[in-house]
């Protein structure tokens, strides 16, 4: 078995196996189905208790603030080698949950909190494997990868100015009786932003620009 061989085959959740979290301090993150996480352990490996299983090692509570008590276990996770049809593991993984929280009317006590640190720390030893590996990495976003880059799209390119508008430009100096120079040129590009990409629609605008000046007397 190569290395990256589970890890490729669990790594990517579909869409509807991912949920927002909409509250908390996770608010924003995604959430994975943790039924989705058995289901792709039971397409690699087989059925749990025949092609992985785990073990719970230890379940315990500690003590937060302000009333709060959290639900902790350690859970053991071990699957079956494909190849030789041996156990591998354990891969351990710990969570927690939350046996008490506080809420704004007051405590509210959980009869959930040790079954929700099992699968939280279900969770944590599969992701050791790679289930889901691509939404804890940002990569994945249930619909398209996050650092995939979008091929650019071309912008349609513009005509650039025309012979006739550059000479309507060098007509312009003649008309306000200075010499076409080189550095009457540049002085001219210079006050009314002319470069060597400017298009034919911005070099229109130019010059109907020039010809308002002109007649206030104020081409340079």
């Amino acid at each position: 078995m190569e290395n990256m061989e589970i890890w490729n085959k669990v790594k990517q959740p579909p869409k509807e196996a991912l949920k927002q979290i909409g509250a908390g301090r996770l608010r924003g993150m995604t959430d994975v189905s943790p039924q989705w996480r058995y289901q792709v352990m039971t397409e690699v490996f087989g059925p749990c208790g025949t092609g992985w299983k785990f073990d719970i090692v230890r379940l315990w509570s500690e003590d937060g603030a302000d009333g709060v008590k959290f639900a902790f276990a350690h859970v053991n996770l071990h699957y079956i080698n494909p190849e030789n049809n041996s156990w591998n593991g354990p891969v351990p993984g710990i969570g927690g949950s939350t046996l008490v929280a506080k809420e704004s009317k007051g405590l509210y006590s959980s009869d959930e909190g040790y079954k929700m640190a099992v699968t939280d720390a279900l969770s944590v030893a599969m992701k050791s494997l790679g289930v889901a590996a691509d939404i804890y990495a940002g990569k994945w976003d249930g619909s398209k990868y996050a650092d995939a880059k979008e091929a650019p799209q071309e912008k349609p390119s513009e005509p650039m100015m025309t012979t006739d508008q550059k000479t309507q430009l060098s007509d312009a100096l003649i008309d306000a009786g200075l010499e076409i120079t080189n550095a009457n040129k540049k002085k001219l590009s210079k006050k009314y932003g002319i470069t060597q990409n400017t298009t034919a629609k911005e070099a229109e605008v130019i010059i109907h620009k020039i010809i308002e000046d002109f007649a206030a007397g104020e081409i340079l």
